[in-house]
């Protein structure tokens, strides 16, 4: 079954970090650009960060770029998302996307609160 499980979700205190993992079964990711998305209540789904088939390009938003590191690791077909000096506006659903596609996981919730 093609599928993307992420994990790593939960409750973080402002200023905190959380790695996220997206687990794919059913075809490789050494194959596929992959990406993270989020949406927060009452707002549009946004892309947070980006990675190539190769690993060798990632891109990001510009809110998170410098807190936020995307990397994937072939041989365990998981792609991750470290978040880091997390600020209650990180306050979201992420989802690991199969990029182009239309592969979604089914989220997972992080919410930034003191």
């Amino acid at each position: 079954q093609v599928q993307l499980v992420e994990s790593g979700g939960g409750l973080v205190q402002p200023g905190g970090s959380r790695g996220l993992s997206c687990t794919a079964s059913g075809f490789s990711i050494r194959s596929f650009a992959m990406s993270w998305w989020r949406q927060a209540p009452g707002k549009e789904r946004e892309l947070v960060a980006a990675i190539s088939s190769s690993g060798s390009m990632v891109n990001y938003a510009a809110n998170v770029k410098g807190r936020f590191t995307i990397s994937k690791d072939n041989s365990a077909n998981t792609v991750y998302l470290q978040m880091n000096n997390l600020n209650p506006e990180d306050t979201a659903v992420y989802y690991c996307t199969r990029t182009g596609t239309g592969l979604w996981g089914q989220g997972t919730q992080v919410t930034v609160s003191s």
